[in-house]
């Protein structure tokens, strides 16, 4: 917190800080799989936030989600009868998922930020984004803790004429800030992500599919959506045809920033542009060409933006396969969050502790360069928790940097 400081009759400066707030981070990325689940303890500190993970982990969905929720993308068709259901039940999966947070707190906490489940993301043809939708009532999470809860943070960014992603723009630009050159901070989820920290310019965009591709090609062949070790793509080799169709998409000659989701990287895409080759794709060959998609357009982005050194995150590092052809065409070193002092399976659900306690505390959470948006906007809506709403006074101080203090069991 900002500090406080007395001047005492003579003339000695005496400084204190308030205590640190326990926050919890939920979201649910685009492999729809489950629920990412962080505790954390942060605070201000003039113009930098400090930050000590507390725990982490992975609430699976219930295996009823993971098939509903991929069945409503685009083109299926959603009623308002699927959409309730689904908003209420991802609610409580993430109230569930909130519970086990405080206990990762030590029973106690302040604060959840929660993401939610990007259900859709409405992108016009010229890449203009009109819209999006995060699902997971928080009304269920303030009922089973008792917590007040800052959701629905993309909204108000696309409103001022924003991308509404990758938010982790904010993060990355105050936890890299003080990097040397250029870094690029790389996140590889069901979509891969990226901020450029230090360059010409403040920026984020989406570099197309990361994970999205790969997990369903997987779960088509083996019914296990994850290319686990990356064993599938291990057994191939790339198919130039069809790797060569698959950046044809006019998405990756789009100009930054820009965002996509499953909405255009899905089932029926991978279907219609295998449907352009003369003859099968052999299972081992698909992951592999899907794999190599997914490094090359990394590579080719971070080579746009000059990057000196690369730090990625996200359940792509945990694959040896994607890692090594990353490897092989980015033409800077790239090293995994983790070297860093941040766990790279945590990273977005820590991003979401930080967001919920920016706008708790009336700081903006957005960065305008990386997103598009027209200014700085304090994100997302706030439920109340089991009593009246006291919010902290406004800080008056933006914070520049991010320093990320030793973790410890609380």
């Amino acid at each position: 917190m900002p500090a406080i400081r007395l001047r005492l009759p003579a003339g000695v400066e005496y400084t204190t800080y308030v205590a640190w707030w326990r926050v919890i981070g939920l979201l649910s990325g685009t492999s729809m799989d489950g629920v990412d689940v962080a505790a954390a303890e942060l605070r201000l500190d003039g113009d930098t936030v400090e930050l000590r993970p507390l725990g982490a982990t992975v609430v699976p969905y219930p295996e009823v989600l993971r098939e509903k929720l991929p069945a409503v993308l685009p083109p299926a068709a959603c009623s308002a009868e699927d959409l309730c259901r689904l908003d209420t039940y991802v609610g409580q999966q993430l109230a569930a998922a909130a519970r086990l947070g405080v206990e990762l707190a030590g029973g106690r906490a302040d604060l959840v930020g929660s993401l939610g489940q990007t259900i859709y993301h409405w992108v016009q043809g010229s890449g203009r984004v009109r819209g999006t939708l995060q699902i997971g009532q928080p009304a269920w999470i303030s009922e089973a803790t008792g917590l007040p809860v800052v959701s629905d943070l993309r909204a108000r960014d696309v409103a001022a004429g924003g991308q509404g992603a990758p938010l982790a723009g904010m993060f990355d630009a105050l936890w890299l800030a003080d990097e040397p050159g250029t870094t690029i901070a790389l996140n590889i989820g069901g979509i891969a992500n990226i901020t450029v920290v230090g360059g010409r310019r403040p920026l984020a965009y989406d570099t197309g599919p990361g994970n999205a591709l790969i997990d369903l090609a997987a779960g088509q062949i083996t019914g296990t959506p994850q290319d686990t070790d990356g064993r599938i793509a291990a057994t191939g080799t790339v198919h130039p045809e069809l790797l060569e169709l698959l950046l044809s998409d006019g998405y990756y000659r789009r100009s930054a920033p820009k965002s996509t989701g499953k909405e255009h990287f899905n089932a029926d895409y991978l279907a219609r542009t295998l449907d352009k080759l003369p003859a099968e794709v052999g299972d081992g060959d698909l992951v592999a060409t899907l794999t190599e998609l997914t490094a090359r357009t990394i590579a080719d982005a971070c080579r746009t933006e000059h990057a000196a050194k690369v730090v990625a995150s996200g359940g792509g590092v945990r694959n040896p396969v994607l890692l090594a052809a990353l490897r092989r065409r980015l033409d800077a070193p790239l090293v995994v969050s983790d070297d860093l002092g941040l766990p790279a399976d945590s990273k977005e659900a820590h991003l979401t502790a930080l967001l919920g306690f920016l706008t708790w505390h009336g700081i903006t959470g957005n960065t305008p360069g990386t997103t598009g948006a027209a200014g700085p906007r304090l994100l997302g809506s706030i439920t109340p928790g089991s009593g009246p709403l006291r919010l902290p006074e406004p800080a008056i101080q933006q914070p520049r940097r991010l320093r990320l203090q030793p973790g410890h069991t609380a």
